[in-house]
């Protein structure tokens, strides 16, 4: 839940008098205002009542009117300095989804340097130590994401040269200037060239500038020829990184620089002036504001005073569920941004290939290869080398593939693929990586949150079933896998079918007790791998079908595999591993490998570094009931539910004809 918000559970809701037809308008502002308590109304408030104005907009004057007649307190509502990918100006269903928070603030506006506001009176407040320890994790977590108030940045465009002085210019009519217009950003400009004469300048434009939806205030007649204009989607902490001073009016481009370290030059009266973070051209009263750290600062913006909403649980949430919500949308805009043609996807997959890979732009499906195509199948990408490989996530869905149960978790690998070591993966660039601020904490949680739920893959569950008594014998569990398997075909070492691989377990093993489990695939009738009954019976102390594979899990002492991705949900649990392949949690120093695992995995991360590669910044996820993207977090929650992600009747009516049809298995390969 949120820091100040309960979303008053349980009490009616206050009436809110609007009049400001934006309020009706749009869906998700009157949703968070509701969770916070408050319920839309028109008429004429009595005296006491609440009259709700967006921010200093061009019609908030009737709000004001209004509540000046009747005696009733001014409720100023605005956009969290986290929003959205695209500015809410912008067109397409990403920007129609709404604010991910808003400042609702009954003390003044943030950027009305008239009277104190809500985050004003929070600095003053003070701060505790605690929540400054939140602060400063805050703002790494912010950077390290590329997280702003919009977000729809291009990692691939690079920033210019270092050692530029950075001047942010606004859109004409921005409320937060109050009336400021170009005369001040030319007074800026002056400033800045006159203060740094043998530095470049470069101009940042603001995004609905940029996307030609407002006008800004300064031009490129305005610059000298050795100057530049930054007017592309590239990310504000990036600019920041070289820049060598910053000037800004109220941009929130000039807060994050005082939250990258960087001490602005203002000249407006912002709500981040006057704490002696910034040089200030207006400063205000001394005895108005006083002084303040950053983490302080931060901790009144962004972590108190904001209203914060998880679109795909419907609730108030926290600092941290907003940014987790919105890592989620941006990283997909920002890999989608240009639109796909994609080749290789099933007839089947294609609509949740769709959802997906679509929020930018429809994707286009093609029948054959070509340079155009950016996202192939795995399985069949051989043809089209320069497209991004698309596979299941390790959080698959409740149900099998091949019972084409659609997935919650997809990959797009721009490399290779994971369950490929005959070339190197984003995967395993990921998992070389240090954690970044937050990511062990995170990865921790996610971790004994899948234990707590007994989750795995596919979620296929069955009756628990206890094992036989192993009388002080050391048990090892191996899975079986489909053996014409990618993973196979591509990572495995001597042992290619699952009658070799349960032959050198014993071999190995000789007096422990070995528990086999076919793969679900295979005990469908669906892909090959069946071991012949006699030879089972030889090798095996006991088969297990049919049975939740985490609850085997909890009985074992070891897992011995190929390339299983079982062996990845035994390392969640701490059961030791043993790979007879490469599969893409060996050769990290976490499991014993006995197979050809790749020379170039010379990284040596713990658990956390593999699961935050793995289950967070490696796939994406896709919240089966808003459509929205959404955190890992989500996505666990929903496949404790039996109803989500389950298929259709069209895919379950399907599902029935390929079982029908399960000895040409060759038709339902991926």
């Amino acid at each position: 839940m949120s820091d100040r918000h309960d979303g008053a559970a349980g009490e009616p809701l206050r009436r809110l008098f609007v009049y400001n037809g934006g309020f009706w308008r749009q869906p998700r502002l009157r949703r968070i205002l509701e969770l916070a308590g408050w319920r839309l109304t028109v008429g004429l408030p009595r005296a006491g009542g609440d009259v709700g104005v967006w921010g200093a907009s061009p019609v908030a004057w009737r709000g004001r009117a209004i509540a000046a007649r009747r005696g009733a307190a001014v409720v100023s509502v605005e956009d969290a300095f986290l929003r959205s990918v695209l500015p809410g100006r912008a067109r397409g269903r990403v920007a129609r989804r709404g604010p991910i928070g808003l400042l609702i603030d009954p003390d003044g506006l943030h950027f009305d340097p008239s009277r104190p506001s809500r985050i004003e009176r929070l600095v003053l407040s003070g701060i505790g130590d605690a929540m400054t320890r939140r602060a400063k994790d805050g703002i790494a977590r912010l950077r390290a994401l590329d997280l702003s108030k919009y977000n729809a940045h291009d990692p691939d465009l690079p920033a210019p040269d270092p050692g530029y002085v950075l001047v942010i210019d606004q859109t004409q009519g921005d409320a937060s200037l109050m009336g400021a217009g170009r005369e001040t950003f030319l007074a800026m400009l002056h400033a800045a060239r006159a203060e740094h004469p043998a530095r470049r300048i470069v101009l940042r434009t603001h995004p609905e500038t940029a996307a030609g939806l407002r006008p800004g205030h300064l031009h490129r007649t305005d610059l000298r020829a050795e100057d530049a204009i930054c007017d592309a989607p590239i990310s504000p902490w990036r600019l920041l990184e070289g820049a060598s001073a910053v000037y800004a009016v109220s941009s929130q481009l000039g807060y994050e620089a005082v939250l990258a370290g960087h001490r602005p030059r203002l000249f407006g009266q912002p709500f981040y002036a006057g704490w002696g973070l910034t040089e200030d051209e207006a400063p205000l009263p001394p005895d108005r504001r006083g002084r303040a750290s950053r983490q302080t600062l931060f901790a009144a913006s962004h972590l108190l005073a904001p209203v914060w909403y998880d679109p795909c649980r419907d609730r108030l949430t926290d600092f941290d569920g907003a940014l987790h919500q919105l890592q989620a949308e941006a990283a997909v805009w920002r890999q989608d941004r240009h639109g796909h043609t994609a080749y290789g996807m099933r007839l089947w997959k294609r609509p949740f290939i769709d959802r997906a890979f679509g929020d930018a732009r429809p994707v286009r499906f093609v029948s054959r290869p070509s340079p155009r195509v950016t996202l192939a199948w795995a399985g069949r990408a051989g043809a089209t080398p320069q497209a991004a490989r698309v596979e299941d996530g390790f959080l698959r869905s409740r149900g099998l593939g091949a019972e084409l149960t659609p997935p919650l978790s997809l990959v797009a690998d721009d490399l290779g693929i994971y369950y490929d070591p005959t070339r190197e993966s984003r995967l395993e660039r990921l998992i070389a990586q240090p954690l970044p601020p937050g990511g062990r904490d995170r990865a921790q949680a996610l971790v004994a949150a899948i234990r707590a739920a007994k989750l795995s893959k596919y979620n296929i569950g069955g009756p628990p079933r206890a094992l036989p008594d192993p009388n002080g014998r050391r048990v090892i569990l191996v899975p079986g896998q489909v053996e014409d398997d990618a993973s196979i075909r591509l990572g495995a070492g001597d042992e290619r079918r699952n009658l070799d691989l349960l032959k050198r377990v014993r071999a190995e093993n000789p007096d422990a007790f070995l528990i086999y489990k076919p793969h679900p695939d295979v005990e469908a009738g669906l892909r090959q791998g069946a071991i012949p009954p006699r030879d089972l019976s030889l090798l095996a102390d006991h088969v297990i079908r049919d049975a939740d594979p985490v609850a085997v899990l909890a009985q074992v002492d070891e897992v011995w595999t190929i390339t299983s991705t079982l062996g990845f949900e035994a390392l969640l649990r701490g059961v030791k591993v043993t790979t007879l392949g490469a599969p893409f949690y060996a050769g990290w120093g976490l499991t014993r490998d006995l197979g050809p695992v790749p020379s170039r995995r010379r990284a040596r991360p713990d658990l956390a570094q593999l699961v935050h590669a793995c289950l967070i910044a490696y796939p994406r996820y896709r919240d089966p009931l808003t459509g929205l993207p959404c955190p890992p977090e989500l996505a666990l929650e929903r496949l404790t539910d039996q109803a989500a992600g389950k298929p259709g009747p069209g895919l379950r009516l399907l599902a029935k004809a390929q079982g029908a049809l399960a000895g040409h298995s060759w038709i339902w390969r991926r």
